[in-house]
This record gives C-alpha cells, sequence and structure tokens, in this order.
C-alpha cells in the first residue's frame, strides 16, 4: 500500500522528508536535452569548434607545407596543388639552422623575452600591491594611471626611446630591449595583478599582521603563492609580447648577430623583391614553437587567472 501524497499547503521545507519537491521548483534537465541529440550536437557544438579549429591551425599547417616544399613547387601554382605537397624536402630547415645565424637569434630572442618579463613581473608585483592592499589616498587613481600608460602606441615611444638609448651607449645592443619593454609590460601586468589581487581575502593579511609578519613577508608568503595564477597570466602575456615584438628590435638593432627571431628572419631571408619563402616559413614555424609548448604546459594557470581561481 503506497504512502498517501502531502498535502497542498505543506511546508516544503518538509519536502526532503516527503519525497516531492519543493513548490515552485522543477527538473530542468529537459532544457539541455537537445544536446542529446547527434543533428543539433553537430551544428552546436561540433561544426563551430571545427571552424575555429581551422581558422586557428591554418597559417601553422601553411607554414610547415612551404617549409618542407621544394623551390619549384613554391613557384609553379598551376602544376603542384599549393595545399599538399608532393616530394617534401628539408633543405629550407638545413639552410635555417646550418647555413644562417638563427641559432644565435633564438638564443637573442629567449634572453630578451626571459629578462624582459622577469623585470616586468618584478615591478608589477610591487606596484599592484601597493594600489590594492596598502590603504591610502588616491590609489584608485594611480592604478587607473597606470592602465592608461598602456593605452599609449608603442609606435610614438620608440623615437623618444631611441634618442635615450643611444645617449647611453646601448644602441645595437640586447639590453636596450631588456629596458625598454617593460614600458609596455608594466603598465598591463601591474593591471591584470591589481586585477588578481583584489580577489585575495583581506582576513589572511589582516590575521598575518596581528601575528607580527611585515608586509615582505605577507607578500612572498601569502600573496603570491595565492596569485601563482596571476603570475603566470602575466608572464605568458610578457613573454609572448617580447618574443613577437618588431618595432623596438628594428629600431634599436643593426648587426645580424644581435638580432632577434622576427627581426631577422625578415631581413635576412627577403632580398629586395625576393622572397626566400622557404627559409622564411621555417624560421616562422621554428620561432612560435617554443611558445606553443609554454601555453600547452600553463594553459590551465592562464584560464584560472582570467576567470579568478581565488573566491573569499
Amino acid at each position: 500500500m503506497s504512502a498517501p501524497a502531502p498535502p497542498a499547503h505543506a511546508d516544503p521545507r518538509l519536502a526532503p522528508l516527503t519525497g516531492s519537491p519543493p513548490a515552485g521548483l522543477t527538473d530542468n534537465t529537459e532544457g539541455m536535452a537537445y544536446l542529446e541529440r547527434l543533428p543539433r550536437r553537430l551544428v552546436t557544438t561540433y561544426l563551430p569548434l571545427l571552424v575555429i579549429l581551422a581558422v586557428l591551425l591554418f597559417p601553422f599547417y601553411w607554414m610547415a607545407l612551404t617549409a618542407i616544399k621544394p623551390d619549384e613547387q613554391l613557384i609553379d601554382m598551376e602544376r603542384y596543388n599549393p595545399f599538399w605537397v608532393v616530394h617534401p624536402t628539408f633543405k629550407h630547415i638545413h639552410k635555417l639552422l646550418f647555413e644562417t645565424q638563427y641559432p644565435r637569434w633564438l638564443w637573442n630572442t629567449m634572453y630578451v623575452s626571459v629578462a624582459a618579463t622577469v623585470l616586468s613581473l618584478f615591478a608589477s608585483v610591487l606596484a599592484a600591491y601597493a594600489c590594492v592592499r596598502i590603504r591610502y589616498r588616491g590609489a584608485g587613481w594611480v592604478g587607473a594611471a597606470i592602465f592608461l600608460a598602456y593605452l599609449v602606441p608603442p609606435s610614438i615611444l620608440f623615437i623618444p626611446l631611441a634618442t635615450i638609448v643611444q645617449a647611453y651607449g646601448l644602441f645595437d645592443s640586447p639590453i636596450a630591449l631588456i629596458l625598454a619593454y617593460p614600458t609596455i609590460l608594466i603598465p598591463f601586468s601591474t593591471w591584470l595583478l591589481m586585477g588578481y589581487f583584489k580577489t585575495i581575502p583581506y582576513e589572511l593579511e589582516e590575521c598575518a599582521l596581528m601575528d607580527g609578519a611585515s608586509r615582505w613577508q605577507i607578500l612572498t608568503k601569502i600573496i603570491l603563492p595565492l596569485a601563482f595564477p596571476g603570475l603566470i597570466s602575466a608572464g605568458i602575456f610578457s613573454l609572448t609580447l617580447c618574443w613577437n615584438e618588431f618595432i623596438y628590435a628594428l629600431t634599436f638593432l643593426s648587426s645580424t648577430q644581435n638580432k632577434t627571431v622576427p627581426i631577422a628572419v625578415v631581413s635576412e631571408f627577403v632580398d629586395g623583391d625576393v622572397y626566400k619563402w622557404g627559409s622564411l616559413m621555417a624560421g616562422a614555424l621554428l620561432g612560435s614553437l617554443p611558445l606553443v609548448v609554454l601555453y600547452s604546459f600553463f594553459v590551465e594557470y592562464y584560464v584560472s587567472a582570467l576567470t579568478g581561481a581565488v573566491k573569499e
């Protein structure tokens, strides 16, 4: 014999005891049932993902295809399919690695990017902590001014910076780029870390102050470990921007051995109106692989920093 149904005027809080759902609450699983059907799932999920994936990966496919094409296939587009290679060759890659200074260019790019990123992160952490965690009058205006500095186009600053670099004798030296890149990295990194530091509860810092911890101890032992995803996000942004930067490197570097990959590939494999597409695309492909590996290892931290990983 089944149990009698609860009366209509029963208390909704007794629903877990009676086995019936509270009034006003219904099962919402039917709203997502359309995703279980294959035709709709293909149109709403898989097809857009395939289109986005094709658009994002096609440049890498084209670079890899051009890097292994023989010279005759690069020129003759009527006899050979431009989207496929018949007899692949590694001549362009061999020439790039063993007949040019590409390893030196790659080292210069890595050295400048890592040094400028470390310097920018150190300054950004101190600036963001001072603007967000230390209460003083005008902290909000200082943070806004720092972000507004990021909006200044780098193409406007490279002319006065070139004069300063020349006056200090740093022209045609990687040190010039290491000191110039933080001018465009620190404002954005500071703004990003300010937003992330705000998600860390103030109670943690107040308890540490009551226990006698100094500001430096709070920053290094509490704030930075909790803000590690934010540091990774700012570091990836800074490293990517330094790695692909073109205007400053073109202005401050002139000798072949001191150039970075973006400048060297364009200047060394382009003779007037003659483009050495095989070596050019091989250099661009090999130069982008370190960033691809970096993103693949730290993509989870990067996404968590953008969405906010610390909750109060």
